[in-house]
């Protein structure tokens, strides 16, 4: 397969990158469901979720696409302009820089590889939403295994003295490269490596389950950063003396400390409040990750809690926490080293376990699929 990694035939370029709400802000359904209270008119965030919107009465996501994609084809035509042919150069918040193109889905497992486990219900309703919408409106991440980064010198070269396609205030800039010797030598840096998925792992799968082009930013940072994601308990009123006497009677180690600070290194977690828990050494292969032993030993066993239930919350640094939350079980990041040692090994990660930034923005290129 060749052409894996191609042009965008039809695309749409934001006019004005300041529309709001800012739909990358929000990760949990509540943050969601509260903004979209807030707000008034279209907007992409509506778009994305609209069994989320004040008037969706109960409806679900396959109910309410038609609605959604109606509502995109009126800011399409409002707020976008259409191209060609095109692939772009994006730079992230000043940080990285790469190449936003398609992917096509035959790719993923071969030259795009998975870094994660996901949830199946999640990859459903991305693909659904991707199908019913017709469009991509947001880009995964990929990042080229191996050393060397080719990558960003080549994207950097190819906008030298072109004038920017779409610039925001906090750094955020798009040149659209037309076909022509650029795109060409773009795409084939682009293909000179197999992918591992940095950002969006739900997204590349929703892509393959759905027969679809992938729309994703290729990038090698410079600046790339792994932030911890953590988990929170929701809705259970359970209190530390619960999490406490649950943790040691599956033979953890809890010690109660003031306010103790998030785990810079793996192997410990720590819940605010005050908290610090040794996790076990797993049997099997090294690197192992604190995320699964949390889900499984920690949640499920211990509480009896469902990792996918309503109850467990993916919480990356700086988000909200959201309502009722009972306890924040912080984790440590997981370091670059370990997330490239299990790529050549052809293992997979707990889900939602990295949490890479800058993340691309949604919305400021939009491609047909």
């Amino acid at each position: 397969m060749t052409g894996w990694a191609h042009a965008l035939e039809t695309a749409w370029v934001v006019n004005d990158p300041m529309s709001r709400p800012d739909v990358d802000r929000f990760g949990e359904p509540a943050e969601i469901t509260a903004a979209l209270a807030r707000a008034s008119g279209p907007s992409l965030l509506a778009v994305q979720h609209p069994h989320r919107t004040p008037g969706a009465g109960g409806r679900s996501l396959t109910e309410m696409l038609p609605d959604a994609r109606h509502m995109l084809d009126r800011l399409l035509s409002t707020s976008y302009r259409q191209v060609s042919d095109v692939v772009a150069v994006y730079e992230v918040a000043g940080r990285a820089i790469g190449v936003l193109c398609l992917i096509d889905p035959a790719a993923v497992g071969d030259q795009v590889r998975h870094s994660e486990q996901v949830y199946p219900d999640l990859v459903r309703e991305h693909a659904a939403r991707l199908t019913g919408l017709g469009r991509a409106t947001s880009a995964a991440m990929l990042v080229p295994a191996g050393v060397g980064d080719q990558l960003s010198a080549a994207a950097t070269e190819a906008v030298a003295g072109r004038p920017t396609s779409v610039s925001t205030v906090d750094g955020h800039r798009l040149w659209l490269i037309g076909p022509g010797t650029a795109q060409d030598e773009l795409l084939a840096v682009v293909r000179k490596r197999p992918l591992l998925v940095a950002d969006g792992n739900h997204r590349v799968a929703a892509a393959r389950a759905a027969g679809v082009d992938l729309l994703a930013l290729v990038t090698a940072g410079p600046q790339l950063h792994i932030g911890a994601i953590h988990r929170s308990i929701a809705g259970t009123g359970l209190t530390m003396g619960d999490l406490t006497a649950a943790w040691r009677r599956a033979g953890l180690t809890v010690h109660e400390v003031d306010n103790p600070e998030p785990p810079k290194d793996p192997g410990t977690v720590t819940v605010p409040g005050g908290l610090v828990v040794e996790l076990p050494e797993p049997d099997g292969p090294l690197p192992w990750f604190d995320h699964g032993i949390v889900e499984d030993l920690l949640l499920a066993d211990a509480l009896g809690l469902d990792p996918e239930g309503p109850h467990v919350r993916v919480l990356p640094e700086g988000h909200d926490p959201g309502p009722d939350v009972d306890a924040i079980v912080q984790l440590a990041p997981v370091p670059l080293a370990d997330v490239l040692a299990v790529h050549e090994q052809r293992r997979l990660m707990p889900r939602k376990s990295t949490y890479f930034t800058p993340k691309p923005r949604s919305g400021l290129l939009i491609a047909q699929v």
